[in-house]
């Protein structure tokens, strides 16, 4: 049975996979394995759902504030919804 956090990490993934499209799957993964370790000292096998949620929103952010433009915001996870506020 899939849990809510993991069907949410699935769909956030779909979002940062439509943002990429240049990007395999593969690639994705092993982008996101880096990302996980940076932000969480843990590699994608010992890293929790919760956690990985954290760095697909962490990633979908910065995915969209490249495609607006806007490299100079910082996602922030509310729920299901990714706000973005100005760095200070």
């Amino acid at each position: 049975m899939t849990t809510p956090t993991q069907a949410e990490a699935l769909t956030v993934l779909a979002e940062v996979s439509a943002l990429s499209p240049d990007v395999r799957l593969g690639q994705l993964f092993a982008h996101l394995g880096f990302l996980g370790e940076d932000q969480t000292g843990r590699n994608l096998w010992d890293i929790d759902d919760e956690q990985l949620l954290a760095v697909l929103y962490h990633h979908r952010g910065e995915l969209v504030a490249r495609a607006h433009g806007t490299s100079n915001q910082t996602p922030q996870q509310t729920g299901t919804t990714l706000l973005t506020s100005r760095n200070s």
